[in-house]
């Protein structure tokens, strides 16, 4: 015999509880900023090509007390010529990276990408990729396919 059962799913515009939702994504997605990493490191490794520079780094969407970045033996005169609206990849970075090279605080450049995963977590940003690609949670807030 085959048992039936219904399962209630919801968007999270009709969901009862919202905070279940995003407390399930927190515990469960832990890779929804790796996009803005990779952007980040593209960008980084471009300026680095971009002045004829040695790139050292390591970072992730959050802070953490062993990122760095480093470039090094690079070429004054063609990060001077740079311009903070020059495009390396095509992606918002890419100014953030060249402007932070210039004043000589490159490090600076991370809070940009740690300022871009807090929003990616937060509830709005929840919001907005749950609507946007019109996701479906059970009433206890796990996401249902």
């Amino acid at each position: 015999m085959i048992k039936q059962e219904t399962i209630q799913a919801y968007t999270i515009d009709q969901h009862p509880d919202k905070e279940a939702v995003f407390d399930w994504i927190r515990s469960n997605w832990h890779d929804l900023g790796q996009f803005a990493v990779d952007d980040f490191i593209e960008s980084l490794k471009a300026l680095a090509d971009a002045i004829d520079g040695k790139l050292d780094y390591s970072i992730g969407i959050f802070p953490d007390r062993g990122e760095f970045i480093r470039i090094t033996d690079y070429n004054q005169q063609k990060l001077d010529d740079l311009s903070g609206l020059t495009s390396l990849t095509g992606v918002c970075y890419d100014q953030w990276v060249i402007l932070a090279m210039k004043d000589e605080e490159i490090e600076l450049a991370l809070s940009f990408l740690h300022d871009e995963g807090e929003y990616i977590y937060s509830d709005e940003g929840l919001e907005e990729l749950c609507q946007g690609n019109e996701y479906y949670f059970t009433e206890d807030g796990a996401f249902h396919s």
